[in-house]
C-alpha cells in the first residue's frame, strides 16, 4: 500500500530572545554607530518618540558617528523635521515628507484616544467639526498657540463648555506640530502648535498605506508580531491587512509561540554578536516597540515604563538588554552622571558603562569644567 503524504507547511524556525535582540540592535542602529544623517536615521528609524525635547538628540547620538546636535536643530528650524501626535498619539519627531505620509495612516489613534478621554465626555452632545474648524483658523502657520492660549480662544465661542477640553478635542483631532524653538538644541520654548499642513506647506497624502508602515517597521523592529505592530504604533484589527503580505514575509516563532514576520532579505545576526554599552532616552522606541518587550527587557529587570520618569531619565543597554536608568545631576559647573543598576556588573560591564557615560556627558555637557561617573546597585 502506498504511504500517505501531506502538503503542511514546514515548521518554522524558532527564534529566542538573544536572537530577536541582536536582530533589533543591529535594525536600530545600536550594534555599531552610522555615518547616516540625522534625516536618514530618523526615516530609517520610523520616527523617533519625542515627548521630551532633549530625547531625540541623545538618541541620534548613541547612533551616528560624531553627530553635531546642530544637524537636527537645523532640520526642525527649516521646517525639514518636526515634532507632532502620531505613533500611540504621542509626540514623534519625523521628517517633514514621513509626518505627511504617516498622519493618515496614524489619525485612527488620536482620534480614538480622545473618544476615550474625559475631555469627549466633557463635549458630549457637542457638534465637533464646528469647534476643529475653528482651531484650524486659530492655528495658523503666522500665529501658531500653545494649548492653553487655544482653549481660551475657543470658550469665547463656547461658554458653557470647560475650554481645556475644547483645545483637546483639536489638538487630539486635527494634524497638528510643535514649532521652534521647542526642540531646537540649546533652546527653550513651549509647546506653540500650528497646523501640520500650514507649517509645511504642503497637503497631507490622501493615501492610508498601513502595508508600506508594516514594511518599514519590520525594517527597523523586526522581526515582529502583528501585535507588536499595533502596540508600537497603537492602531487596531488590521491583521487582516497584513495577510496578503504574508506569502512575502519570512515566518519565525518566538519561544512562547508567537508568530513573527520578518522582510525576506532583513539581518538576522549571530545571537552572540558583541552589543555595546548603549546609553538611551528613556522612551526610546527599542523599549516601547513589541508587545512582547523580553527581546530588549529580562524579565527580571521589568522596566518601569509609566510617565514620570522621562525628561531627565535615560536607559541603559548592557549586553543588548536593559540594566538600569540614568539621569544627569548638574551643579556649580560639574555634570555627574548617576546610573542605577539592576543588577551587579561584572568589572568589564561596568568600565564600559564608565567609558560610555564620560563620552555621552562630552555630548550632553560639553561646556562642563568637570565629568563624572557614578554607578550604583538599585537591587
Amino acid at each position: 500500500m502506498p504511504r500517505a503524504t501531506t502538503d503542511a507547511a514546514p515548521r518554522a524556525e524558532t527564534l529566542g530572545p538573544r536572537t530577536l535582540n541582536r536582530a533589533l540592535l543591529e535594525r536600530q542602529l545600536l550594534v555599531e554607530r552610522q555615518g547616516r544623517s540625522a534625516a536618514e536615521t530618523i526615516e530609517h528609524l520610523v520616527g523617533m518618540q519625542a515627548q521630551e525635547p532633549p530625547d531625540p538628540y541623545v538618541g541620534l547620538w548613541t547612533r551616528i558617528e560624531g553627530f553635531d546636535p546642530g544637524e537636527l536643530a537645523e532640520l526642525i528650524v527649516e521646517r525639514k523635521a518636526v515634532r507632532g501626535t502620531l505613533m500611540r498619539a504621542t509626540i514623534h519627531l519625523v521628517t517633514a515628507r514621513d509626518y505627511l505620509a504617516l498622519r493618515p495612516v496614524m489619525q485612527p489613534v488620536p482620534e480614538r484616544t480622545f473618544r476615550g478621554s474625559r475631555f469627549a465626555r466633557e463635549l458630549k452632545g457637542l457638534d465637533l467639526e464646528p469647534v476643529l474648524d475653528a482651531g484650524r483658523e486659530l492655528l495658523s502657520s503666522s500665529q501658531p498657540r500653545t494649548r492653553a492660549e487655544l482653549g481660551r480662544l475657543l470658550s469665547h465661542r463656547w461658554p458653557d463648555r470647560n475650554p481645556v477640553s475644547l483645545a483637546h478635542a483639536v489638538t487630539f483631532n486635527v494634524p497638528l506640530v510643535q514649532v521652534p524653538p521647542r526642540g531646537v538644541w540649546g533652546r527653550r520654548g513651549q509647546a506653540n502648535l500650528t497646523t501640520a499642513e500650514s507649517w509645511l506647506g504642503r497637503p497631507l497624502e490622501a493615501r492610508r498605506d498601513v502595508e508600506h508602515v508594516f514594511r518599514r517597521y519590520l525594517a527597523a523592529f523586526g522581526p515582529a508580531s502583528v501585535m507588536d505592530f499595533q502596540t508600537w504604533c497603537g492602531l487596531t484589527r488590521i491583521r487582516e491587512v497584513m495577510e496578503p503580505m504574508r506569502s512575502r514575509m519570512r515566518t519565525f516563532r518566538s519561544e512562547a509561540g508567537t508568530e513573527l514576520l520578518d522582510l525576506p532579505d532583513a539581518p538576522l545576526p549571530d545571537p552572540d554578536t558583541p552589543a555595546p554599552v548603549r546609553f538611551l532616552p528613556f522612551y526610546d522606541n527599542v523599549l516601547l516597540g513589541h508587545a512582547d518587550r523580553t527581546r530588549v527587557v529580562p524579565a527580571e529587570s521589568r522596566a518601569p515604563m509609566f510617565p514620570g520618569y522621562s525628561g531627565n531619565v535615560g536607559s541603559l543597554l548592557v549586553d543588548g538588554f536593559f540594566r538600569g536608568l540614568w539621569r544627569v545631576e548638574r551643579a556649580e559647573g560639574a555634570a555627574t552622571l548617576l546610573v542605577a543598576v539592576t543588577k551587579r556588573l561584572p568589572k568589564r560591564h561596568a568600565a564600559e558603562v564608565t567609558e560610555e557615560g564620560v563620552r555621552m556627558l562630552e555630548f550632553t555637557d560639553r561646556d562642563a569644567e568637570s565629568r563624572d561617573v557614578r554607578i550604583t546597585f538599585r537591587g
